[in-house]
């Protein structure tokens, strides 16, 4: 949709341009996750904060299905605020689920995260089909599809949180029965407990008042960031400092022990925004490299769109695998001999640095035209998903495991502002790749691309050389979790 969007002059936005925007829009999404898990740690709970999360990315994608050329960045902007309040606590709820040291939480963020991808798989590829069908409306259609299966999907969080007992309900609620029982006591004369001042019903109103108002006030400067990406740079250098001065404030109210656990989990957090870098070439240069480089052959039979296969290949191999690897870790729990978190970082990195170089491979399958093989590029994505179930359903799992109780949405939101780093990484690799290709013939950019593509394979395989070796160091401040 980005390279559909026009310039001022009228021409459509070129490659390096829409790697960059890509990676705006991308930085902002996650970015905005640590407020959301800020502000449901403090004020609305997760779920208010999911539910205003999810009105607020319906009413972006209303927007650009009603104009997604003009429109595009208000919606954008709407869906930004929108994802920052649902994403982290919509996780953080899931290990909630699980009482601590409970070895099933791995799996079940796996299984999570299978479901997860199952709308990625259906909507990427759906939205993609819509979207490059060349009708008029076509954009128009794509958007408003997104924002029907988004509102049936909050219908049905209304009608099924019932089941979830007393997770994520208000924070405000817990602090008045505990201010009611220290009244109690003190009424009945120990008078060692002193009853603490509360927030009053019509005050917590008030707050989350406030939140509402407040999130929707911040969009259109959002609009504006988004819209110019050297605003990205400024927001970027700001927010992560901001967030660890922050967590560093908060340390101080936790103890030792509690502050150890969550310098491991910036560990995890800090070699997370490399792996995302790596990864979220998925919307950039590898999404450009599908359109311009690959066939439409798959399988030998089957005529397939190559983007449409970028967008959605690594859902549909999550949704095969993640419970499968999800049994595995309880399989391998039982046994005693599941690799503990640090390891299983490692080999994600490993496995994404294997699956880079088989893109890179993609050269030695391509024809006099430039035009190289969809089966080993989806190969390859098999290999990333490998690594993402290492990674990325164990990160949002060993986050409520090393997070304080009251910080645990604040760790969520941390966690995903990595991949907001990550994406931000993204969008400026992608761009220099689409730089050295720019004008060059289909055979060259073959060449360009390829070769950046062993590049972060290096990389990345270094990277979790480096996790593998570090695991004892970062395993003494994870002390008790595993």
């Amino acid at each position: 949709m980005i390279t559909n969007l026009t310039m001022s002059d009228g021409s459509l936005m070129p490659e390096r341009l829409a790697n960059l925007q890509y990676g705006s829009i991308q930085a902002f999404v996650y970015a905005f996750t640590f407020i959301g898990g800020l502000f449901a740690d403090k004020i609305l709970g997760f779920r208010k904060s999911l539910f205003w999360g999810g009105l607020l990315m319906i009413t972006g994608s209303i927007i650009l299905a009603i104009d997604p050329h003009s429109l595009f960045f208000l919606g954008i902007s709407f869906t930004v605020v929108g994802t920052g309040f649902f994403k982290p606590n919509i996780s953080t709820m899931v290990g909630q689920l699980y009482k601590q040291g409970d070895v099933r939480r791995d799996a079940g963020f796996s299984l999570f995260y299978s479901g997860i991808n199952i709308g990625a798989l259906l909507g990427g590829y759906a939205c993609i089909a819509i979207g490059q069908s060349n009708h008029p409306w076509s954009w128009n259609l794509a958007f408003g599809l997104a924002a029907i299966v988004m509102t049936i999907s909050l219908i049905t969080f209304i009608f099924t949180k019932r089941h979830l007992g007393p997770i994520g309900l208000s924070p405000f609620k817990t602090k008045e029965e505990k201010a009611a029982e220290a009244a109690e006591k003190y009424i009945t004369g120990n008078e060692d407990i002193t009853p603490k001042k509360e927030v009053t019903a019509s005050k917590k109103k008030w707050f989350e008042i406030a939140v509402f108002i407040g999130s929707l006030a911040v969009i259109p400067l959002i609009m504006t960031m988004v819209a110019k990406t050297e605003y990205t740079d400024y927001f970027m250098y700001t927010i992560g400092p901001l967030t660890l001065i922050y967590l560093i404030y908060e340390m101080t109210k936790h103890t030792w022990a509690e502050s150890k656990k969550l310098i491991a989990a910036l560990v995890f957090i800090i070699f997370s925004i490399l792996f995302w870098a790596f990864f979220e070439q998925a919307g950039g240069s590898l999404s450009i490299f599908a359109n311009s480089n690959l066939s439409h052959s798959l399988l030998g039979f089957i005529d397939a769109n190559p983007v449409g296969v970028n967008n959605s290949a690594n859902s549909l191999f999550v949704i095969i695998f993640a419970p499968i690897a999800g049994l595995l870790w309880i399989a391998m729990a039982k046994r005693k001999i599941e690799p503990n978190t640090v390891i299983k970082f490692g080999l994600a990195f490993v496995f994404l640095g294997l699956a880079y170089f088989i893109f890179f491979s993609t050269r030695y399958f391509s024809d006099a035209m430039g035009i190289t093989s969809l089966n080993v590029f989806a190969l390859a994505y098999l290999v990333v998903t490998l690594g993402e179930l290492c990674l990325s359903p164990i990160g949002l799992s060993i986050m409520t495991k090393l997070s304080p109780a009251k910080l645990q949405g604040v760790m969520m939101g941390m966690w995903f502002l990595a991949s907001a780093y990550g994406q931000y990484v993204a969008g400026l690799i992608g761009a220099g790749m689409a730089g050295s290709s720019e004008g060059a013939t289909l055979p060259e950019k073959l060449i360009t691309y390829t070769d950046s593509f062993k590049q972060l394979g290096i990389y990345a395989i270094i990277a979790g050389v480096v996790l593998i070796v570090i695991s004892p160091l970062v395993k003494k401040l994870m002390q008790d979790v595993k």
